[in-house]
């Protein structure tokens, strides 16, 4: 009676032991590592989307631009017969930034002045930048009334970006054309003062 009583304990105990096992197995699932660890991980990844959002302002260097260009420089001369009149929606065939290229527009101001792609390094340091589109005659500093030649060296009194506004730039070509002021969006950015983009810059055909 005894030995029957004592082997019926040792059984019960072995089975509570396993039980207590098998929990312990289905706590370790959900620790960390398992399903609450992979929702904070798509936290993370929501953030760094939210980050690049913040990007769609960049040219196609790199550079950020403001999602507003601001007003235009003191004494620039209206342009008195624009091809695309203010007001006009516009078709732009430029690629200064991503999603700009075929981008709807619509224009705000219209000038006549030498228009210059530069190249300069910014005063904020980084890399060179080249071939910089646009800054226009009034953007310079003290360099007169006449249409600089390429390889003019000159100072930017132009803020598009960080670290433009007082670099030494040279310029790499020029074109004398109606320059426009547009709004439009890139890459989901809304854009309103741009600066700037020429009258070669938007498609004729619609």
């Amino acid at each position: 009676m005894t030995r029957t009583l004592t082997t019926t304990l040792a059984a019960g105990a072995l089975a509570a032991t396993l039980v207590l096992a098998g929990c312990a197995s289905d706590n370790n699932d959900e620790s960390p590592g398992g399903a609450q660890d992979h929702g904070n991980h798509n936290n993370g990844d929501t953030t760094d989307d939210t980050t690049a959002e913040g990007e769609a302002g960049q040219d196609r260097d790199g550079h950020d631009h403001p999602a507003d260009g601001g007003p235009v420089p003191e004494g620039m001369s209206k342009a008195t017969d624009p091809l695309y009149p203010v007001g006009s929606e516009v078709v732009l065939a430029a690629d200064h930034m991503p999603g700009m290229d075929g981008a709807t527009a619509t224009i705000v101001s219209a000038y006549d002045t030498y228009t210059y792609a530069v190249d300069y390094t910014p005063t904020t340091g980084g890399d060179p930048v080249t071939d910089h589109q646009w800054v226009v005659h009034e953007e310079l500093q003290n360099v007169g009334q006449e249409r600089l030649a390429d390889g003019t060296e000159v100072t930017l009194a132009a803020a598009h970006m960080d670290g433009m506004d007082g670099a030494t730039a040279t310029i790499a070509s020029s074109t004398q054309e109606t320059v426009y002021v547009v709004d439009f969006e890139a890459d989901g950015m809304a854009m309103t003062n741009h600066k700037w983009v020429t009258e070669s810059e938007i498609d004729p055909s619609p």
